[in-house]
């Protein structure tokens, strides 16, 4: 069963990442170099401006004209100008792979969680990482739940894990992946022991 999503603490962001699987898409797709509630909100900030949030008129949109929009203060992302590309990018192949369903991802032909992590790491953008994290969103918020698919999404797909967006469902859980990313890069950076 899938959860009223909560990702950006604005109520007319999150409402269209919870009705749009296309808006949640290219959130994921911007979550990178930002904060994870400035990413998921730039899809509100493209609808608001082109008017649609449609794959097609997405991705057929004049690319020098997307760009602008996307770098108009606020922008959508602290690199507008490479991220609109990426945007456009993914809107076209889901226009041309999907008929402009995105939900034909993890729907056709009943795939199992290999081959919907296999697909979504097919889109422009989505590295490994990404891909599972997504896989992760799908399974724990929307109820997308393909065989197999906490396995696949790995560390993201655990029940109770607080290590991404997927685990993302008011402030305190924000605030506790942030601290867990945190804790993370800090081991990271740690030495190791050697004598």
């Amino acid at each position: 069963m899938a959860t009223t999503l909560w990702m950006t603490g604005d109520v007319d962001a999150d409402r269209l990442l919870d009705s749009d699987p296309f808006a949640l898409l290219l959130g994921m797709l911007l979550d990178q170099q930002v904060a994870m509630e400035t990413a998921f909100a730039g899809p509100h900030k493209i609808a608001e401006r082109l008017g649609t949030l449609d794959p097609a008129a997405v991705a057929d949109a004049d690319p020098d004209a997307f760009a602008a929009l996307c770098a108009t203060p606020p922008a959508v992302h602290r690199y507008p100008g490479s991220m609109a590309g990426r945007i456009q990018a993914v809107a076209r192949a889901v226009v041309d792979d999907y008929d402009g369903d995105v939900t034909r991802l993890w729907s056709d032909g009943e795939p199992d969680g290999r081959e919907v992590l296999r697909r979504l790491k097919a889109l422009p953008g989505f590295g490994d990482q990404k891909a599972r994290i997504f896989l992760a969103l799908l399974g724990k918020q929307r109820g997308v739940a393909p065989g197999g698919w906490r396995e696949v999404a790995g560390a993201y797909g655990e029940d109770g894990a607080r290590r991404s967006i997927a685990d993302v469902t008011d402030p305190q859980s924000l605030a506790a992946v942030r601290e867990t990313k945190r804790a993370a890069k800090a081991a990271a950076k740690k030495p190791a022991d050697g004598g």
